[in-house]
């Protein structure tokens, strides 16, 4: 997406000319948007086009860079010093005697952190939110502290590091950048960036990225070795700050940032399970997490900065600000997964066929920690009713980031007494519903291009035979299959599947499970029995629900929860026959 709409201006400063472009009402709060290397500030068309409806965004192409001319000589023209002036230029114009909101991603971050810690931008910044560059200030007093106080944790965090830095060294060699950027590579470079980094097609990067590249060299010369060697030793941030980190970035460590709180204290911490383009490849949690920074922190009437909303959950850092849509969220390991999910953060939408129970859970999503949470009515294996669920949610709420399947339905008894009625009856749901629900949800996460996560709730059942369960394990044993299939399908797409596979859990399902072949008094007894049974075993869905978070933020493929399920599925893959002996006993209800 091209930067359609935008007003463009030349911003004159230190003999050179910036190319600014700027969105939305000018009256709204500013957001500057900083690029990186070898980037322009198209890189960030798709953030600013969903943050403009809400802020005045401001981009422009750093010195040498897209429609701003470079410094003669190159050699000394790129330095922080005069990054900083160009950046008071850019906000001088576009934000006259108002703080703006800086971000900033790579090479457009560490110049950013050196905006926000130098004693003459004061006052003139309200926010900064720092993605995939850290200050190299600060990176220098990382380096020391470990060669001079070496210990193996530290001495193998300086390696793995210096790995992850090998461009920084090639940039350093005297011309032969410029040529391969001028050359193979930046001919190469867009269909790079589409296969390792899974950047999207399209009109990024632009026509300019070989001067750019070439220009942006100097970047990293006129900077790096001094600064690494001599770092500020009063590098402290002025203005509330917010880093985002993608877990899988391939050339910056998490571990840089483990001393931030020294330099930038009460800082927000978010995760992202993404490579290092995310302003191309995560636009939409990216404009998410940046509208509730900028929001928060906006002086209030009396002057005082709001403070910035933190999940309080244990993966807070991972979900906050996400969509998550669990079905069967109206009670059992649905509801404690749906406010799991909201204690991390996340924006959480509650589905269930009991209009009641969905509002109740949407409700006690709010006080533990989630921005917004909503309840939507829904049978799961209704495929109309899934049909008009998904597009509802995908107009009203966004694309989801996490999907639970998670609505399921009890059936006990023999084969022989399990009608055709009784079959469709479960496998509507516990099958079909899983099927309508990654069909329509996963699409969305498909064409959305900004990968996902699916989790079926399977059950220890699907690999442990029983007489007494044909139908129920039946069902689970195909979700447990179709996740597997997906995830090998998806993981192309950046989706992941897990499937969750508990034992015996504590929550209604037994005393609304149905017993076939047997009359109603007996059917209600087997109910109060089982219920009664699992209440006794006392596996909370609470720690249904940890496991289901933990799957998502470790991409795990199968996770059998309670011991017995973990049991079972050790029996399945070295004593399968003991399973099928235990399979013949009969269930004491």
């Amino acid at each position: 997406m091209s930067l359609v709409g935008a007003r463009e201006r030349r911003v004159r400063t230190g003999g050179i000319e910036l190319c600014v472009a700027e969105l939305g009402d000018a009256g709204r709060p500013t957001v500057v948007l900083v690029h990186g290397y070898p980037d322009s500030k198209e890189v960030w068309s798709e953030v600013a086009a969903r943050l403009a409806g809400r802020f005045h965004v401001v981009l422009y192409d750093v010195r040498g860079h897209g429609g701003s001319t470079a410094p003669l000589p190159l050699r000394g023209g790129f330095t922080l010093e005069k990054l900083t002036d160009d950046f008071l230029a850019v906000i001088d114009a576009v934000s006259p005697g108002k703080p703006v909101h800086l971000v900033g991603h790579d090479w457009g971050s560490v110049q950013s952190w050196e905006f926000v810690t130098v004693a003459r931008t004061e006052g003139r910044i309200a926010s900064f939110t720092s993605m995939s560059g850290p200050s190299l200030d600060h990176f220098g007093h990382w380096i020391r502290r470990r060669t001079r106080r070496p210990t193996p944790r530290r001495i193998g965090q300086l390696l793995g590091q210096g790995a992850k830095s090998w461009y920084v060294y090639l940039l350093h060699t005297p011309v032969l950048p410029e040529l391969a950027w001028r050359g193979p590579l930046g001919k190469r470079w867009p269909g790079i960036l589409q296969r390792l980094e899974k950047v999207p097609a399209g009109d990024y990067p632009t026509a300019s990225l070989p001067s750019d590249a070439a220009h942006g060299a100097w970047l990293y010369r006129d900077n790096v070795r001094s600064r690494l060697g001599h770092p500020r030793e009063d590098a402290y941030a002025h203005a509330p700050v917010q880093l985002i980190t993608p877990l899988g970035d391939a050339f910056l460590s998490e571990r840089l940032y483990d001393e931030l709180e020294r330099w930038a204290p009460g800082s927000v911490r978010r995760t992202l399970p993404a490579k290092h383009w995310i302003p191309r490849t995560r636009p939409d949690q990216l404009a998410s997490w940046i509208s509730e920074f900028v929001t928060a922190n906006e002086e209030g009437e009396d002057g005082s900065p709001a403070p910035a909303p933190v999940a309080s959950g244990k993966y807070a850092d991972r979900f906050a600000g996400q969509l998550v849509l669990v079905t069967g969220a109206g009670s059992g390991i649905g509801r404690a997964t749906a406010l799991a999910f909201a204690a991390a953060g996340a924006r959480v939408v509650a589905v269930d066929r009991d209009a009641g129970a969905a509002a109740r859970t949407a409700e006690r999503c709010l006080p533990t920690g989630s921005p917004a949470a909503w309840a939507e009515t829904a049978d799961v294996g209704d495929e109309q009713a899934m049909e008009k669920l998904a597009a509802r949610v995908a107009a009203e709420y966004g694309v989801v980031d996490v999907l639970v399947n998670n609505a399921g339905i009890g059936l006990s008894g023999s084969f022989l007494d399990t009608t055709p009625d009784d079959w469709r009856k479960v496998l509507d749901v516990n099958l079909w519903g899983v099927i309508h629900g990654c069909r329509l949800f996963g699409k969305q996460m498909a064409e959305r291009g900004q990968g996902g996560h699916i989790v079926n709730i399977a059950s220890a059942a699907a690999y442990q035979p029983s007489k007494a369960l044909p139908a129920y394990s039946t069902s689970k044993a195909a979700v447990l299959m179709l996740s597997e299939c997906l995830r090998a399908e998806l993981a192309g797409r950046d989706i992941g599947v897990s499937a969750i596979c508990p034992g015996f859990v504590n929550t209604n399902i037994t005393s609304t499970a149905r017993f076939t072949g047997v009359d109603a008094a007996e059917e209600k007894r087997r109910q109060k029995r089982s219920a009664r049974l699992y209440g006794l075993r006392n596996y909370p869905p609470e720690k249904v629900a940890d496991a289901i978070l933990r799957a998502v933020v470790r991409d795990e493929a199968v996770v059998p929860v309670t011991p017995e399920a973990r049991g079972a599925r050790l029996l399945q893959r070295f004593a399968p026959g003991a399973l099928r002996a235990i399979a013949r006993v009969e269930p004491r209800l």
